[in-house]
């Protein structure tokens, strides 16, 4: 979506919008640092984010990176900066076909400072000497596609200080195809506000988004105004003087003076603020929270789907994803990042899609060996097993090999019977509560547009040591209401199932739309994920070392447990599907574990077989063939 439409949004509402700039690290656990701040300041509710431009080689490659990543992965509605500065048109013309690649509707252009080694900034040959250039450039050849940001200086420019002749500038980059103007870091704002006015006065109507740099510390607030050439106001000097030593009394007093500064900023009319996070999130969120935009938990945005949306270039429509990866969104986003198409309306053809090698980036388990074994510890049994995914369910731990984001408040009606399941044995990976008629606008289940109604099966997920498959799919037989998939690594399936078909486990009614059906369950996906599963458990006991207890154990439960998923297709039904387990628990969970497999009627399972008409064994490599 355009940048200058969610402004005229935010004007129209009297609602202030809020974005952030960040810039690309100069190493790669910065740039993956980065990316997981990203994705948690995504649910500040930012209406935007920028990304600056790294002029020469690598670093212009990873802006385009970035934002390809911001866009397709956290589904981050992302500017792409573009400057003049060492860019020929040849470079000029690959760094907008990987932001239209990427889904990105918006650059801001800039001139660019000049290089490191230069004193002046000089034009290349065949390039562009002002960014005036560059705005007619991008709109002569790509139209109304990109939305095309501009700069703006109330206090003057390192080159320029003359106020008449930057305002006329400004009005030509407009005049040529800019749709809106963000502004130079400042602390005047009494000067910005009269600015404002005279941009106006000159015939400037675009959408103005001020520039704001939070307060870190004392030494780095001097240098960038110094930097910039920003006024600093003398009651601010006054403030901050006294504890220019005191880090934390920096930010605190600092949060106050930027956050009344923003109020005066809003109450002259401008609904917009864009801070300079210099790729932090604290002192941000700390004004943020101080001008009672965000609540100290943070204002999650709210949602279109269940699920984070990709606002990849094919991707903005697709409204339909497997249930399985919903604590590994960015591991679905790139397993199918190679689809052509992507479903909108329904699943479609389930032996169609197929899913990306697991090898590919943000697939496999995260962090180090170490830093994975300081996490979960080294299990020896699996009471210590049942005991980590104890504490991820309790809140204490952030992660799981199967899930990168913590326990939500989703998970509240239900908590207490995984904790009891976890206790007893039973590994709970993925799961969500019934959910009965709720209005679209519940801050926990809600989703989609005003004025609907949500709903949901409950659905369980969870590894079940074979000595209980048999018996688990005897008690799901004998309940109509009940649909199961288990498989194991070894690809032995076991189903239900009426058909290969999705099943759908959240859907949504809105006025004046047909049924909205996001999240499904269906057989090629599942055995997809499958592959994942039991991948990212193998990777787990890969941290450990080879013969050690702890490997061991984790090797033999992938290797012999079985991956079952349950949906209670009576989504008036609270908690039935925990019923399902009555009694069911694997015995001596300190001692050693059996690794027996299940018969099925009392026979091993074999090809592909119908059983008393109600449930089947299947090999999954028969749907594998479908997948390759």
């Amino acid at each position: 979506m355009h940048i200058s439409k969610k402004l005229a949004e935010a004007q129209k509402l009297e609602k202030p919008a809020f974005s952030f700039e960040f810039f690309p690290p100069k190493t790669a656990q910065g740039v993956q640092n980065l990316y997981d701040r990203m994705d948690r300041m995504h649910d500040l509710g930012p209406s935007f984010i920028d990304v600056t431009w790294g002029a020469g080689g690598s670093q212009s490659e990873l802006t385009c990176e970035m934002v390809n990543v911001a866009q397709t992965v956290y589904g981050l509605e992302t500017c792409m900066h573009l400057t003049c500065t060492d860019m020929e048109t040849e470079k000029v013309d690959g760094a907008l076909d990987a932001a239209y690649k990427a889904g990105c509707t918006n650059i801001l252009a800039l001139r660019g400072d000049p290089p490191r080694d230069k004193e002046k900034w000089q034009a290349v040959e065949g390039g562009f000497r002002y960014a005036l250039d560059l705005v007619k450039y991008i709109k002569a050849k790509y139209g109304d596609h990109f939305d095309i940001g501009v700069a703006g200086y109330p206090e003057g420019c390192d080159d320029e200080q003359n106020p008449e002749l930057l305002m006329s500038h400004l009005k030509q980059k407009v005049d040529a195809g800019g749709t809106f103007i963000v502004t130079q870091m400042f602390y005047d704002v009494d000067n910005f506000l009269v600015w404002v006015d005279k941009c106006r006065a000159n015939g400037i109507t675009v959408p103005i988004v001020p520039g704001i740099m939070p307060i870190q510390t004392h030494a780095a607030f001097l240098r960038r105004a110094k930097g910039m050439n920003c006024h600093i106001p003398q009651d601010w000097i006054d403030a901050l003087e006294p504890i220019k030593n005191d880090d934390a009394a920096v930010r605190e007093v600092g949060k106050g003076l930027v956050a009344g500064m923003c109020r005066r900023i809003i109450d002259h009319g401008v609904m917009a603020l864009h801070f300079y996070t210099m790729n932090l999130a604290q002192s941000t969120k700390m004004v943020l929270e101080e001008l009672g935009l965000i609540s100290r938990e943070g204002t999650p945005t709210k949602k279109s789907l269940p699920w984070r949306q990709s606002l990849g270039l094919s991707r903005r429509e697709e409204d339909v994803r497997p249930v399985f990866w919903k604590n590994r969104h960015k591991s679905y986003v790139a397993r199918t990042q190679d689809w052509d198409e992507f479903p909108n309306g329904r699943w479609g053809d389930s032996r169609s899609p197929a899913f990306g090698e697991l090898d590919a980036y943000n697939i496999g388990l995260k962090g180090t060996n170490e830093q994975n074994i300081k996490l979960w510890g080294r299990p020896e049994s699996l009471q210590d097993i049942a005991d980590v995914f104890i504490r991820f369910l309790r809140g204490d731990l952030k992660s799981l090999p199967w899930s990168e984001i913590p326990v939500t408040e989703e998970a509240s009606p239900i908590i207490g019977n995984l904790l009891d399941l976890n206790r007893r044995g039973l590994l709970t990976i993925t799961s969500q509560p019934s959910v009965n008629g709720v209005e679209s606008s519940d801050p926990v289940h809600g989703w989609g547009p005003s004025g609907g109604y949500v709903y949901q099966k409950a659905y369980l997920e969870l590894l079940i040591s074979p000595a209980l498959l048999t018996q688990l799919i005897e008690r799901i037989d004998s309940n109509q209401s009940m649909t199961f998939y288990a498989v194991d690594k070894a690809g032995d399936l076991r189903t239900n199932a009426p058909s290969d078909g999705p099943n759908a486990v959240t859907w949504g009614v809105f006025p004046g739309k047909e049924i909205v059906q996001p999240t499904i369950v269906e057989t090629i996906s599942f055995i997809a994920w499958k592959d994942e599963a039991f991948r990212l458990g193998t990777d787990w006991a890969n941290c450990h070392p080879a013969g050690s207890p702890s490997r061991q154990l984790i090797e033999g439960i992938m290797s012999n447990w079985y991956l079952i998923n349950i949906v209670d297709n009576d989504f008036h039904s609270a908690h039935g599907i925990f019923s399902l387990f009555d009694g069911l628990e694997v015995k001596n969970l300190d001692g050693p574990l059996e690794w027996s497999k299940p018969a099925v009627d009392g026979h091993p399972p074999k090809g592909i077989a119908e059983l008393n008409g109600t449930h089947k064994t299947t090999d999954s490599r028969v749907y594998q063939e479908i997948l390759n």
